[in-house]
């Protein structure tokens, strides 16, 4: 019996490693990078201690996140007179290339709410107001300008490097408990097309699944990778209690960061148009007798020419199926309508379609979406 134990512990300090160092103990600590507080000296004799050094790594990291989260609480009047109140998370960031101190939330924290009616508590108690609200309703995402203060900022964690069963920390104000932590790991990634308002208003999905605890008060906090760098915003649970039952989602951080830029920018989200109808139905019969083995990519139904478009001018046709767009692969037409969304407008772009059996590229240039806004016919946001 006591070596069954000794193994458990063993494995599960082994485990305890794994979470906090990534297996290269030669790396120790991690949370330098993150401006954590060094971790006490710990002689490895025993798993005990091996644990304890998984524990001490955890503690740093979540210690080192704290100053760049902030608690909000907003007020919103409805149209029949009753206030509704929101309670949520942000992130302190600052841009690449706007000068300024923002907040990364969602949208649906602050939706409706003036100014004055949006609170939000710093990490060190300060109380204040932004200055200046950006929404983008397409991704749920809400950028605050505050009064320029002394507040640490966030760093950025590219996404697509996240893999499944990576560890990570959602941190927030879940029920509005400020400065909490939970842990869970990367669960799912590239959830996409789920109901997540009542109006359907957020058609820019690509979501990081966790088991991370995340309840109501989280939304708009930051997830963050065992280097305290920020890979996702927390938005959404599915629950049938209302509250933590292991599935969340978190805005991929490479979409945040692009909708962040572009907001600070411009002002709005300039997103790429293509010009063209998908088949949101397409499935196995449609896509063998289009040559494919097997459902993938994005079938077009209809190519717009009210004016010229840039996928009439590359020679899309109805029935192409894109299959690869600027050399990523396209797993279905939400995932397309993602790519387009964030590509960058005005330059030229290879897409990948099979046509009649054969796969063939060509060359697209995007242009604006709000340029076709005004266009006749029914626009679309492909």
């Amino acid at each position: 019996m006591a070596r069954r134990n000794d193994t458990i512990l063993w494995s599960a300090g082994m485990l305890a490693v794994g979470l906090a160092v990534g297996g290269h103990l030669n790396s120790l600590p991690l949370t330098s990078s993150a401006n954590a507080v060094p971790a006490r000296n710990i002689t490895v004799t025993s798993p005990a201690d091996i644990l304890m050094l998984g524990s001490e790594h955890i503690a740093h990291l979540s210690q080192s996140v704290m100053p760049f989260t902030v608690h909000i609480q907003s007020v919103r009047q409805e149209s029949d007179g009753r206030k509704v109140e929101e309670t949520g998370s942000g992130v302190v960031m600052r841009s690449r290339g706007v000068n300024g101190l923002f907040v990364i939330t969602n949208n649906h924290v602050v939706r409706g709410a003036k100014l004055a009616d949006i609170d939000l508590r710093l990490s060190d108690g300060q109380q204040t107001h932004p200055v200046r609200v950006y929404r983008d309703a397409e991704t749920d995402v809400a950028v605050l300008q505050l009064h320029e203060t002394g507040l640490r900022t966030a760093r950025w964690g590219n996404s697509d490097d996240v893999r499944i069963g990576h560890y990570v920390l959602a941190v927030g104000s879940p029920f509005g408990l400020s400065q909490s932590v939970t842990m869970g790991i990367v669960s799912a990634k590239a959830r996409r097309d789920l109901s997540l308002t009542d109006d359907n208003s957020v058609t820019n999905q690509d979501f990081i699944q966790t088991d991370a605890a995340i309840n109501p008060g989280n939304s708009g906090g930051p997830l963050i990778d065992m280097e305290g760098n920020v890979v996702g915003i927390n938005t959404a649970i599915a629950s049938n209690s209302g509250g933590n039952e292991g599935i969340a989602f978190s805005i991929p951080s490479n979409l945040a960061r692009h909708v962040f830029e572009q907001l600070v920018t411009w002002g709005q989200v300039r997103r790429g148009y293509l010009g063209v109808e998908l088949d949101a139905s397409f499935d196995q019969a449609a896509a063998q007798r289009l040559g494919l083995a097997r459902v993938t990519g994005a079938r077009v139904m209809r190519v717009y020419r009210q004016r010229p478009t840039p996928a009439s001018r590359a020679g899309l046709r109805p029935d192409d199926v894109i299959v690869g767009f600027d050399g990523v692969t396209v797993d279905d037409e939400n995932h397309l309508i993602n790519l387009v969304g964030i590509a960058e407008i005005g330059k030229s772009l290879r897409v990948d379609v099979l046509r009649g059996g054969q796969t063939m590229s060509v060359e697209v240039t995007l242009t604006d979406r709000n340029d076709y806004r005004s266009a006749a016919g029914t626009f679309q946001t492909r």
